[in-house]
Parts: C-alpha cells; sequence; structure tokens
C-alpha cells in the first residue's frame, strides 16, 4: 500500500468515525425532545420541561441548583401536566416551584388551578396556595390552601373550604376529599346547604357519587323551612330529600316534635319511627309514645304500634294515657278547609287518669263531631262510679267531656262508702250531661230499673232501698255531684227499711261490679285483664218479621 493509499483510507475511516459520533450524539439529543410518536411511560419518575420561552441556569446564583424557566412554562410527569408563567425546576431533587397562573392537569377529570405550587415528583405531593381551585369530574373544591397527594390521590385543605356538588354547597374549617371514591369528609364549623336545608355540624362525611351526606357529632342541625332536626348521627340524601336519624334525633316542626332511638324520612311522604319514639303536640297538648310509628304527610294517615300509648295532658288536673295493641289515623280531605280525622286503637284498650279508667276491645275517635267511641264490652270508671253498655258514645269540647252516650245495655253502678251497697241503674239507653267536666244530669231511658239508697244527712247512715220501675229518668246533680232532684214519667217503686230488705233484691239480675279490671296506675294500662269467660255482654239480635211473598 502506497503512503497515498493510507492516507485516502485514514481520513475515509476518520470521517467514518465522525459520521458514527455525529449520528451518537444525534440520537441523544432526539432522546431529549417530546416525539408523538413516542410516549413516555408513566413509570418514569422524571419531571421533563416541555417548554419555555426562556431557560436560565446560574451556578452562582443563591438557587444554583434551579434552572429558571420564563413564559408558557410546561411540565409533565406520569400522565399529568403543569403549565404556569414562571418555574424553578430542579432536576436533581424532581421537584418543581411554580409561579403565576398555575394550572395542572390529570387525565380528563381532574384540574387544579392556583397561583402557587410546590410539586414533589419523588413523592408525588403538591402544596397549592392562594386561590386554588381543584375540579374534578362534577365537583369543585375551592379554598386558599390544598395539598393534593397522587400517590393515595386524596387532597387536604386546613384553613377553610368550599365544596360545590351541583346545588349542593359545603363549607368548613378542615377538609379531606378522595379523588378515587369521590368521598369527602369535613371538620370544624361544617355547613352545607342543599335546596331549602342547612345542615350545621362539627363533622360531615359526604359522597359526592350517592349525594350522601352524613351527619356527625353533637349539636348537629338541619333546618328548613318546615323543621329543625337536632341530631348526633344522621344520612341525608340531598337528591331525594331523604333521611334516616339516629341516637335519639329529635325533628321539631312549630308546636309538634317527634324523637326516636331511629327515624327515617322516605320517599313520598312516608316516615318510620323505631325505638321509644315520643311525638308531642303541643297545641293540641297531647303525645303518642311507641316503639314503632309509620306516618305519611301526604296522606294525613300512619300507626303506631308495640307498647303504644296516647297521653293527653290538656286537662290541668292529670295526664290521660290511653293504651292499646295498635293505634291508626286516618285523615279526609287533607290540605282543605273541612279536614278532619280518625283515631282507630285496637285491640285491648286501658286508659287511665286519676279520676277516669276505662278498658274496651276498640276505640274509634272523630275529630269532625269530636266524638270516641268504645266498642265491645267498654267500661268507664270514675271515682265510686262504674259505668257500662255495649257501645259508649264520648262527645268532646275542647278537650272535656260534654256529652256521653251508654247504647244498649247501659248500667250504671255506684259504690256506696261501706262498699257493701251499690245504687244501680239500668236502662237500654244513658245519658250523661257535663259542664267544665263535671256531669251536672243525666238520664236513663227504655225499660228503666234502679235500685238507690237514701242516706241519712245527720249520720250518712243508709235508710233503705228503694226500688223504681219506668220508661224515663232523670237525675240533678250539683257541682260536688250531689243528687238535688230526680224527674220521671209513670213508675212503679218499692221502699224497704234495711232491716227487710227482701234477699236477691239487693241487686239487679244485670249487676255486675267489674273493679279487678280497673287500671290502677299509668303503668298498669299494659296489664291486660279482660272480663272472664261467660261475663261478656251478649249482643241480642233485633227481632226481623219474616218476609211476606206472593205465591206464583
Amino acid at each position: 500500500m502506497t503512503l497515498k493509499d493510507s492516507f485516502k483510507t485514514m481520513i475515509c475511516g476518520h470521517r467514518i468515525t465522525q459520521v458514527v459520533i455525529l449520528c451518537f450524539f444525534g440520537l441523544c439529543v432526539w432522546s431529549h425532545f417530546p416525539s408523538k410518536q413516542r410516549q413516555r411511560k408513566d413509570t418514569d419518575e422524571k419531571i421533563y420541561l416541555i417548554h419555555s420561552d426562556e431557560l436560565i441556569h446560574d451556578r452562582f446564583s443563591d438557587n444554583p441548583e434551579a434552572q429558571i424557566a420564563k413564559g408558557h412554562v410546561q411540565f409533565r410527569h406520569k400522565g399529568a401536566t403543569l403549565w404556569c408563567d414562571s418555574a424553578y425546576f430542579y432536576q436533581l431533587s424532581n421537584s418543581v416551584k411554580a409561579f403565576g397562573k398555575v394550572r395542572f392537569k390529570q387525565g380528563d377529570t381532574l384540574t387544579l388551578t392556583c397561583l402557587y405550587a410546590d410539586y414533589d415528583g419523588q413523592e408525588q405531593k403538591m402544596a397549592a396556595r392562594h386561590k386554588v381551585v381543584l375540579t374534578h369530574r362534577k365537583q369543585v373544591l375551592e379554598t386558599d390552601s390544598l395539598n393534593y397527594d397522587r400517590l393515595y390521590n386524596y387532597a387536604y385543605f386546613e384553613e377553610g373550604g368550599t365544596l360545590t356538588d351541583g346545588k349542593d354547597k359545603l363549607v368548613s374549617d378542615w377538609g379531606k376529599y378522595n379523588l378515587d371514591t369521590r368521598e369527602a369528609v369535613f371538620y370544624y364549623n361544617v355547613k352545607m346547604r342543599s335546596k331549602d336545608r342547612l345542615i350545621v355540624t362539627d363533622t360531615l362525611y359526604y359522597d359526592t357519587r350517592k349525594s350522601l351526606a352524613h351527619v356527625v357529632g353533637p349539636n348537629s342541625r338541619i333546618t328548613s323551612k318546615e323543621s329543625v332536626v337536632d341530631t348526633e348521627d344522621a344520612y341525608y340524601d340531598t337528591k331525594t330529600d331523604q333521611a334516616q336519624l339516629f341516637g335519639r334525633s329529635m325533628m321539631t316542626d312549630k308546636q309538634k316534635s317527634i324523637v326516636g332511638d331511629s327515624l327515617y324520612y322516605v320517599k313520598d311522604g312516608d316516615s318510620y319511627g323505631y325505638g321509644n319514639v315520643v311525638y308531642v303536640d303541643k297545641e293540641n297538648k297531647n303525645s303518642l309514645v311507641c316503639d314503632e310509628l309509620k306516618y305519611n304527610e301526604l296522606t294525613g294517615s300512619g300507626y303506631a304500634t308495640k307498647r303504644a300509648v296516647l297521653k293527653d295532658f290538656s286537662q290541668s288536673a292529670d295526664t290521660l294515657y290511653a293504651h292499646a295493641d295498635t293505634i291508626k289515623l286516618f285523615t279526609f280531605n287533607i290540605n282543605t278547609d273541612s279536614v278532619y280525622r280518625k283515631v282507630h286503637c285496637f285491640n285491648k284498650v286501658r286508659v287511665y287518669r286519676t279520676d277516669v279508667q276505662a278498658i274496651c276491645d276498640s276505640v274509634v275517635f272523630n275529630s269532625q263531631d269530636s266524638c270516641m267511641t268504645m266498642y265491645r264490652d267498654p267500661i268507664v270508671w270514675n271515682d265510686n262510679r262504674q259505668l257500662l253498655g255495649e257501645v259508649i258514645k264520648v262527645y268532646m269540647n275542647d278537650s272535656t267531656i260534654r256529652l256521653a252516650n251508654v247504647v244498649g245495655q247501659a248500667l250504671s253502678v255506684e259504690q256506696m262508702p261501706d262498699q257493701k251497697h251499690y245504687n244501680q241503674v239500668s236502662s237500654k239507653l244513658m245519658n250523661a250531661y257535663f259542664v267544665d267536666g263535671a256531669m251536672r244530669r243525666s238520664e236513663a231511658i227504655g225499660n228503666v230499673r234502679t235500685i238507690y239508697y237514701p242516706v241519712d244527712d245527720s249520720d250518712s247512715s243508709l235508710i233503705g232501698l228503694n226500688y223504681l220501675e219506668t220508661d224515663t229518668m232523670r237525675m240533678f246533680l250539683s257541682k260536688e255531684r250531689r243528687l238535688e232532684k230526680i224527674w220521671t214519667c209513670k213508675f212503679q217503686s218499692t221502699m224497704y227499711p234495711m232491716t227487710q230488705i227482701p234477699p236477691m233484691k239487693e241487686k239487679l239480675d244485670v249487676f255486675a261490679w267489674f273493679d279487678d279490671l280497673r287500671p290502677v296506675d299509668k303503668d298498669d294500662i299494659f296489664v291486660w285483664r279482660g272480663k272472664k269467660q261467660g261475663d261478656g255482654l251478649v249482643v241480642g239480635k233485633r227481632h226481623e218479621a219474616p218476609l211476606q211473598r206472593l205465591e206464583e
């Protein structure tokens, strides 16, 4: 090989080496620029600077590790993109401090804007400050200081924030939002506005997917135009306006309130209560206690059962207690001026008040005529008097009795002070008229029979026995319930001295004294003691004439 050939070979080899070096350098440089055809995998932990109008790196400045990016700055990290006006880019620590109009976007569902952000790529955490707005699907979280953890997909704020979910808005001092489950929790001075309801509490859990708020903590309150709910544990559905209240929550509506172990307000106006439910109507001065309650505010119908007790405290003297296995409420002409209600109490009804007691199988109260009707062996006691019949009707006037009717096999018995003798009246029908709650006049109509023991005023001894039969009799009483006079039509009467009373004449053949069935106190209404077999009234059927038919 000649010197010329060797020189050519050297030159060609040098060129080949240059080409190889240039190609390698070109590939290295090209690898640092983005390519639409080649996307980096999310497993890459590095933060990449995509674009900036100006990039400065001064190793002799006060911040030598930072690259200063200015003008339309854009970064990318693990599938997320960050834009800002300017930034400090720390490649060694894999972090960014962004300034100006900061915007962070992750996928198609999350966008965050603020005026300053400190992003750590190693821990995947962002500290966003000043006018922070986090938008996730339809939820918008606004605060002045937000910490976002991409690794666990949580957003925190500790200096006050507002979450807007459609028409629902929540405000609190401290909060946390999970972007995976879309559940949020708020603490301290929490307020939630949903439609016409305002929730005030110290702790609230909110599921944005279900629009379900869980109110926790003492002194929590849910307020609306119609009612106020005080609770420590409640679930509220902001879409359906349904609520579940626990922990002896109380709902107050003007003069009415209800409290129970658990209360449910569901669709179509239905409400349910379980566990020592107490309903109080201060306006009408009555209440209802039971272990299971259902009520529909649209139809005005409902029922109460399981140790159901009606209480009436309209009388200043004492409270009236009435118990039945089941109590049902029906409302007619609701939301009109002619509205009225019927209350059905059945079975094993027992009533107690210090001045009056009663038992029967069922009771119906009609507010249209203020009439309470007692069915199937009703018995009423007042002091030392007992009244029974097939049906007893009591007409009220402002919660006080104005008229009482005993229909069918009516029997009135009064026990004398010696507890051995009884004044007795039996008839087909009895009426008692009251003034200011005290009976002032009574009348017996149809087959009237009476046994009466006159009393000597001087020593209160019994004078004798007066037996009387008539068709109609009226008795007039004083305010002190003393007999003033008796009126009767044509009658037959016999007077027997006490020492000459014939055997079997001291009592009518229909006489009955059921003092052992009488409720003795408000707790005794739960203990049913019915008549013994054979003691119940047998209702006689009316005799009907046979139908006359023409022979064909």
